[in-house]
């Protein structure tokens, strides 16, 4: 489990690709990550993966079919960035939200306005999601917890804050770009219990 506040930006350093179609990918964290082992979970760019191997300023990891299908980790290449950060411990206090590092669908960057440091983001999100979504209510993109300006039939705007901007890679997105969607977890557990 994750809270959506980013630790540091990765680079992906090197892309495989074996014949089974799974990805591997190595990333190098600008930031040393604390405690980082083979085996441990961490959120790329809010997607749960899990570390298959260390170098001294870089991991792998591996990215199944069926991740690649849901998730815009397809259409990555080199010196891309990518937000991570890793498992919350029992100890640690939640600044953000609960996020499982499951993306919910994949979303597209219509437009975005404002300043420099003062940046409206508007997502055409996949319409299944619909229903999970609130004004003022919590969302993860690209592994960042963010709160719903506005939404409009497909689409939702968030406001990023220039710490947002320059700590994620979500200062560098442009119209047009793919982004990972997670749905406040809380809400589609509500949904299962009012449902049954």
């Amino acid at each position: 489990m994750f809270t959506g506040i980013i630790q540091t930006i990765g680079i992906i350093k090197k892309i495989t690709e074996n014949n089974e179609k799974i990805l591997t990918f190595e990333i190098a964290p600008q930031k040393k990550l604390s405690d980082l082992k083979i085996g441990s979970s961490i959120a790329c760019d809010g997607v749960c993966l899990t570390v298959i191997s260390l170098k001294k300023t870089s991991f792998t990891l591996n990215i199944v079919p069926e991740t690649l299908k849901n998730t815009n980790l397809q259409n990555r290449k080199l010196n891309d960035t990518i937000n991570l950060e890793q498992a919350i411990k029992l100890s640690d206090r939640l600044e953000g939200h609960f996020v499982l590092g499951h993306s919910d669908g994949i979303g597209k960057i219509q437009k975005i306005t404002g300043e420099k440091n003062n940046r409206i983001i508007t997502i055409k999100f996949p319409k299944k999601i619909k229903r999970y979504l609130s004004a003022k209510g919590s969302i993860t993109i690209n592994g960042v917890s963010l709160t719903i300006q506005n939404i409009a039939q497909d689409n939702l705007t968030v406001a990023l804050i220039p710490f947002t901007l320059s700590h994620t890679n979500l200062g560098f997105l442009q119209a047009g770009d793919t982004i990972n969607i997670e749905i406040d977890p809380i809400s589609r557990y509500l949904e299962t219990l009012f449902h049954e």
